[in-house]
């Protein structure tokens, strides 16, 4: 087991979703945490990330830093995509093995995986197909980030694990309906209709297809949990283990905001993979499973949207 007592902790990327999870984690950890601003170091530069990690001497590391967006910007920002995160992940493992860090997570994607991977996809489906093409960039520089914990764990005996999170939803979400997943845009539209009085509310396709999704307080817990208890190469699927359609979705946001109208399909739009759900037995039998019901969750979000964004 390793103790986060006292250790000076860096959480890379602490502005994010997942990031500020962490760090609000963290404060029952008795550490100190870490942070760096982006007026301290651009992540993509080798020299300025080596710099800063040697002058702060973290002893422990959650890699979250990544640089994300929707299908649009995947597409039409393709090498940004690949380059930035491969750059952040590639200087800051390779640093904090430079300064001695005593150990490191780095948090990928579930995007990683094949797109017609079986369900539920256990962590032995990577690099075993083709991935969904409109996030490759993206999930390819993630499974380079995977590669690189195994390897310097092999070649230098670094105790570097990597920890893979479901569609993830919570508190510091994006809310923008042109490049928000599904969580937040449901919700954000399922106000605007409230507010304006409109007598249904549209979902893409079906609604059938079925989905994953973990409040991120759940997967920080999930990551505290698997810095002091796990140390192994490969990665370890974070997720509910559970899964409901995009209909049932709907329906849970539209309770959530008070949004009585009908509930339509728009069929011009794609439904998307069937069904994606990660497999979550490795973690289970590590002994955690997430806290939060999905139901209690949205509602949570959605009081966080009306604070901060509405």
């Amino acid at each position: 087991m390793y103790s986060l007592s006292g250790k000076r902790v860096w959480v890379a990327g602490h502005r994010g979703m997942v990031g500020s999870a962490i760090v609000r984690r963290l404060a029952s950890e008795g550490c100190e945490v870490l942070t760096a601003s982006r007026g301290d170091a651009d992540l993509r530069n080798q020299a300025e990330t080596t710099a800063w990690i040697e002058k702060n001497r973290p002893d422990a590391v959650f890699l979250a830093a990544a640089k994300v967006g929707g299908i649009l910007a995947n597409d039409t920002y393709p090498a940004d995509f690949l380059y930035d995160n491969l750059m952040i992940e590639a200087n800051i493992i390779h640093g904090a093995h430079k300064a001695g860090v005593e150990k490191l997570m780095f948090l990928g994607s579930s995007c990683i995986y094949p797109k017609f991977a079986p369900q539920p996809i256990t962590e032995d489906a990577l690099l075993t197909g083709p991935l969904e093409p409109t996030n490759a960039w993206y999930a390819i520089a993630k499974i380079a980030g995977i590669k690189l914990c195994d390897a310097y764990r092999k070649q230098h005996g670094a105790d570097f694990i990597s920890g893979m999170p479901t569609n993830l939803y919570g508190p510091g979400d994006n809310f923008d309906l042109n490049s928000s997943h599904v969580m937040p845009a449901l919700i954000r539209k399922a106000h605007e209709a409230k507010c304006a009085g409109a007598p249904s509310i549209a979902v893409w396709g079906t609604g059938t297809p079925r989905r994953e999704f973990l409040h991120v307080d759940d997967c920080a817990d999930a990551c505290i949990h698997l810095m002091k208890n796990h140390s192994a190469p490969g990665h370890v699927n974070i997720g509910s283990g559970e899964d409901v359609t995009i209909l049932e979705l709907t329906q849970m946001v539209c309770d959530a905001v008070g949004f009585t109208g009908a509930i339509e399909h728009d069929l011009t739009k794609p439904d998307g993979t069937p069904r994606k759900l990660m497999s979550a037995d490795r973690l289970r039998t590590m002994g955690w499973a997430p806290r939060i019901d999905l139901r209690d969750g949205i509602a949570a979000v959605y009081r966080w949207f009306l604070d901060n964004k509405a």
